[in-house]
């Protein structure tokens, strides 16, 4: 069965297409020719040869998209690593269905779908919008033992990668990555100490606004959680298996899947990252599909993020997670497509170019 499943990701790594340079020049092109100093839009001109690139296309529909939230438990949260109950995951879930937090509200205003998907909470949830696919009822506390076994996470994966094929066929192709699970600021924080080694004192921030004693002890879970499982840097998936999370995993999944079906993926804060930098580890044709929203407040954010080789788009000193980062920035995406189609050139213009 594990075997299977491994193959199964194998094979979906194999179909990801290499980074159309031939495209991207052509849209360096365009934009060149565009009445404005070259380079001058900045990052809306590196969006849109990204794009381009992605695509094979100059100019790609991406007028249908949608965030992916993937929802799941920690068992971590038994030693106290954050300021909010793991009851709040599944309440937290039930308002993203019900349209009332941030994501959805950013979401309806960038005119993008919110998937929400239950892939690991510790609750039985039930919803006609609940996409779900639940591989475990939370991690087990990865401070005692492993928090996956690996034959769950690569599952946790192949879920994300089985709701973006779905996403696919009904006409998406730009994607979000967002997530909820009450803890998994401390399993991020211990993926990216193991994959980037970062102190888990660089590595760990506040999550939901924990207070100094508080940070000490999450700083002292992440050593206590790598001390006892010993995950293996050379492993994403024994990593991600060990002090992970089932919502991370299927982020992971989701970045891979979206680059399998040739589609650009935002991803959004520090949780999404730690996904983007396993996904990178395990496909490393998958990096040209990323585009970094924003910089999180969380502590390791931009050591992460570099370490994948992403640079964000925008710094709003936001922590809040669920892909809100990554929904505000489909903004730009759009701004750049618009800027780099609707634009004249200085021939149309009749403009002298310098």
């Amino acid at each position: 069965m594990a075997d299977d499943l491994s193959i199964k990701l194998a094979e979906t790594i194999k179909k990801i297409k290499p980074f159309n340079e031939e495209s991207a020049s052509l849209a360096d092109h365009h934009s060149d020719r565009l009445t404005k100093p070259p380079g001058s839009l900045g990052k809306l001109e590196s969006i849109a040869r990204q794009l381009a690139g992605i695509s094979g296309q100059l100019w790609p529909d991406l007028s249908r998209k949608a965030v992916i939230v993937m929802a799941g438990d920690h068992g971590v949260c038994e030693e106290g690593v954050s300021a909010f109950p793991q009851a709040v995951t599944p309440q937290m879930v039930m308002n993203f269905l019900n349209g009332g937090a941030a994501v959805n509200v950013l979401a309806r205003q960038a005119g993008a779908d919110v998937v929400c998907v239950d892939i690991g909470v510790n609750a039985d949830l039930a919803h006609e919008r609940l996409v779900c696919r639940k591989i475990v009822r939370g991690t087990a506390n990865m401070a005692k033992q492993p928090a996956m076994t690996r034959e769950e996470t690569v599952q946790a994966i192949l879920v994300g990668i089985e709701v973006v094929n779905e996403q696919v066929k009904q006409g998406f192709r730009l994607f979000g990555t967002g997530e909820m699970g009450i803890g998994n600021t401390t399993a991020s924080a211990a993926i990216t100490t193991v994959l980037t080694g970062l102190s888990p004192e660089e590595s760990v921030g506040r999550g939901t606004g924990i207070n100094d004693a508080g940070w000490l002890n999450k700083v002292d879970v992440v050593k206590r959680a790598i001390e006892l499982n010993q995950p293996d840097a050379s492993d994403p998936i024994d990593v991600l298996a060990k002090v992970g999370g089932a919502e991370i995993a299927g982020l992971v999944g989701v970045i891979i899947g979206a680059a399998a079906n040739g589609c650009a993926v935002v991803i959004d804060g520090y949780i999404s990252s730690a996904a983007a930098l396993v996904a990178s580890r395990l496909a490393e044709q998958s990096k040209p599909y990323m585009i970094a929203s924003h910089l999180s407040q969380e502590k390791g954010h931009l050591k992460l993020l570099e370490s994948i080789g992403l640079s964000p788009m925008i710094q709003l000193e936001m922590r809040l997670g669920e892909g809100t980062g990554a929904v505000l920035c489909f903004h730009f995406i759009d701004a750049a497509l618009h800027l780099m189609q609707e634009m004249a050139t200085f021939e149309s213009a009749g403009v002298s170019k310098g």
